[in-house]
């Protein structure tokens, strides 16, 4: 069935417009229980990011459940990857998690989790969008689910985290800065990475509601590159809003994105001993990378961009490690979803175990000129449905002549076109995506 509400990463948009409004929430937490009721009581397990809507949705999601007979268990400011995590260990019926990731505070959504950690199985969102056609009803007082609040939630998932790398690894004497973009992370990653003995400064630890993503975080790399050149860091490490994306800076201060961090941990499971024959990347992923793998003899498989086909690709092609250029990078050896704690922690085991620099880790790795352009349009569509569009993506690959690539894409959150154009020339390259951008603008803005 065609769906009303579920895009790639569950429902999102602006606060105060429709789907992400208090009533339709409320109706949205009552469709989900009723969807996931079974046999005997039902427990879902709810966390947000520190956006100041998070407050309303919270309830709202929480009554809708009451109101369905499910129990609710309620974590506070977490992770998205931390509610995964304890979705799956506190036996929970389903996770749901308030956020919309990288985007500002004025935007909101609410995603799903499967009782195994992993994303809401297609089958259960359509059940969740039939009830959503169905009028609201409430279960008899006796019967009517009850909440109660995960008093050790972060515990738990910082435990978790340390745990995904040996029990001797240790980063006594390295100098990190976190950046926790004023989102989920902020009292997560500095105390993980704290723990096991790092010195650490943390920046966008204070959230107030407005400023999550606003200037810092995996999205704003500057502020990091600021921090650790600033401050003589060993390296630094940037979360997104709700820390299932991570970009790390080297100690020269160069961003080192979700492609390099795939590279790295993919090598350093080659010299632990683990046959890594292939991994996951998207359409978005530099062709450098690719090229980079096949000096090792690992094979690249190329999913649609969301870390949802990362991984439906990844348990399709039997691989254990996948990711995405902008951070979302899936480590299934040791969790169930995208965790950027957990990706900064391989990355740093092979750091301390080589005991070279983050800069030497990514040396091999050269990758093209990529430039991309975001263009609003009236409505989400195929852009390369458009002859005009088609016939000037057709001749910018004549022009780059085999030497990169160009690809269009909707978003899968917002009316946006992505336009990308890679390629060994970057003054080409420029030239080409903005001559696309305009020609989309031309052909399909609003």
């Amino acid at each position: 069935m065609s769906r009303r509400y579920f895009g790639t990463d569950g429902v999102r948009g602006r606060v105060g417009e429709p789907p992400i409004t208090a009533d339709f929430v409320l109706k949205l937490g009552w469709a989900a229980g009723q969807a996931l009721r079974q046999n005997g009581r039902e427990r879902v397990l709810i966390g947000k990011d520190t956006r100041v809507s998070g407050y309303m949705f919270e309830s709202a999601l929480e009554a809708g459940l009451s109101a369905a007979g499910v129990d609710v268990l309620l974590t506070g400011p977490m992770p998205t990857p931390a509610i995964a995590y304890l979705t799956r260990t506190l036996h929970c019926s389903a996770g749901i998690v308030i956020s919309a990731s990288h985007n500002p505070f004025d935007d909101n959504g609410i995603k799903f989790f499967s009782a195994r950690g992993t994303k809401l199985p297609d089958a259960v969102e359509e059940e969740i969008e039939a009830w959503l056609e169905r009028p609201m009803t409430t279960e008899r007082s006796d019967r009517l689910g009850k909440a109660s609040r995960v008093q050790d939630a972060a515990g738990r998932y910082i435990e978790f985290c340390k745990a995904t790398v040996p029990s001797t690894f240790s980063l006594k004497g390295l100098r990190i800065v976190v950046d926790c973009a004023h989102g989920a992370t902020y009292h997560i990653a500095p105390a993980v990475f704290d723990e096991l003995g790092a010195e650490v400064t943390a920046i966008g630890v204070d959230p107030d509601g407005f400023n999550i993503n606003d200037g810092v975080g995996a999205t704003v790399p500057a502020a990091l590159q600021r921090a650790v050149v600033e401050q003589g860091a060993d390296l630094g490490i940037a979360f997104d809003g709700d820390g299932d994306r991570v970009i790390m800076v080297d100690e020269r201060g160069e961003v080192v994105d979700g492609d390099a961090i795939l590279y790295v941990i993919a090598l350093s499971r080659r010299q632990s001993g683990h046959a890594v024959r292939a991994v996951v990347g998207t359409l978005m992923t530099n062709l450098g990378l690719e090229h980079a793998l096949a000096r090792q003899d690992i094979r690249l498989h190329r999913a649609r961009v969301g870390d949802r086909y990362v991984l439906e690709t990844m348990e399709r092609e039997g691989c254990l490690l996948g990711g995405e250029s902008s951070g979302h990078i899936i480590c299934l050896d040791r969790t169930t979803t995208g965790d950027g704690i957990v990706a900064a922690l391989q990355v740093l085991f092979e750091l301390v175990r080589r005991e070279v620099p983050l800069s030497e880790l990514v040396r091999d790795l050269e990758p093209y000129p990529q430039q991309m352009i975001n263009v609003r349009v009236a409505e989400r569509t195929d852009p390369m449905q458009h002859p005009r569009i088609a016939e000037a993506v057709a001749a910018a690959e004549r022009e780059l002549d085999g030497q990169g690539r160009v690809l269009l894409r909707a978003s899968g959150t917002e009316p946006v076109i992505r336009v990308m154009v890679e390629g060994r020339d970057e003054s080409r390259v420029a030239h080409l995506v903005q001559r696309l951008a305009d020609e989309v603008a031309a052909a399909l803005a609003g």
